[in-house]
């Protein structure tokens, strides 16, 4: 069975010449939330010299946290204006932490309660409720990076939260040529996904997000088939051997989760940020899965 994996590359990771030079690899991705010294050219001259695919993941209508807070009863400022009713539980760290917002204010929201934490810089934020609105999608530095894109001749772009056809029309109108990868990680995402099959950019199942959208967990099951129907090659991202972050060997749960969606049709997938900051754990991930596909 073919397998083929896009990996996560650090801006200034030393070992991306090695992890590019990997049988599997048919790309590399770069997060944009990722500090730079000097901007978004930098990165992209960087890391397009490898000859793989670079693929610049630009954040579109995601929630990120801009600046930093410490709550409970703290003010924390977002990458876009929302509207929604209040109060509301707003869930941070890939779903595994919960806040309470009790009001907005444009970017601004103000917690209740929330996790015992710093807040930092570039956390992502999921509001589920059916009544959120954001204003706008791409930010500033997705703009920046297009513009950089543009200069260099680079097409690959993802956008998160796609929800509409119109989103990739407004980054083809910037970036003329692009391939669009669309990255479903909302319950209006998965509606898109049904309607359009692809017709706009090949689909990705972005199960960072996508998680906890869904609202009770064992939704993610047919929401990835939905998406591996709606688009017979989408790339399935996130969550995938994130137990090799932390240990040598596997969890069993997450060779489960490979066999699960390779039995329902997905060849491609994207390593994130976790098992991809090191390269030995990255390393470890690929040769697993080329294992898996040797076996399968």
């Amino acid at each position: 069975m073919k397998i083929s994996v896009i990996v996560t590359v650090p801006p200034y990771a030393p070992f991306v010449e090695e992890v590019a030079a990997h049988q599997i690899v048919s790309g590399l991705r770069l997060n944009t939330v990722m500090p730079l010294r000097a901007g978004p050219g930098e990165a992209l001259d960087r890391l397009s010299r490898y000859g793989q695919p670079l693929w610049v993941d630009l954040k579109g209508r995601q929630l990120r946290v801009v600046g930093a807070a410490i709550p409970p009863f703290s003010e924390i400022f977002l990458s876009h204006v929302i509207r929604v009713e209040t109060p509301v539980d707003a869930f941070f760290s890939d779903g595994r932490e919960m806040g309470r917002i009790v009001a907005v204010d444009g970017n601004r929201i103000i917690l209740e309660d929330g996790p015992r934490r710093l807040i930092g810089p570039g956390e992502s934020v999921n509001i589920v409720h059916p009544s959120l609105k954001i204003d706008g999608t791409l930010t500033e530095t997705d703009r920046a990076y297009l513009a950089a894109m543009r200069e260099r001749g680079l097409k690959n772009v993802m956008i998160s939260f796609a929800e509409s056809p119109a989103d990739a029309d407004e980054l083809r109108a910037l970036l003329p040529g692009a391939e669009v990868i669309q990255k479903i990680e909302s319950l209006s995402g998965l509606e898109y996904a049904r309607k359009s099959r692809a017709r706009h950019g090949q689909l990705m199942a972005a199960r960072g997000d996508l998680y906890v959208e869904v609202a009770r967990p064992h939704h993610i099951l047919n929401a990835l088939k939905t998406i591996i129907q709606a688009d017979p090659n989408a790339i399935v991202a996130s969550r995938i051997l994130d137990s090799l972050a932390y240990q040598p060997i596997p969890e069993s749960a997450d060779l489960g989760d490979l066999g699960f969606l390779l039995e329902i049709g997905y060849r491609t997938f994207m390593l994130g940020d976790q098992v991809c900051l090191k390269r030995d754990t990255v390393i470890e991930a690929l040769n697993l899965l080329q294992e898996i596909g040797k076996t399968s």
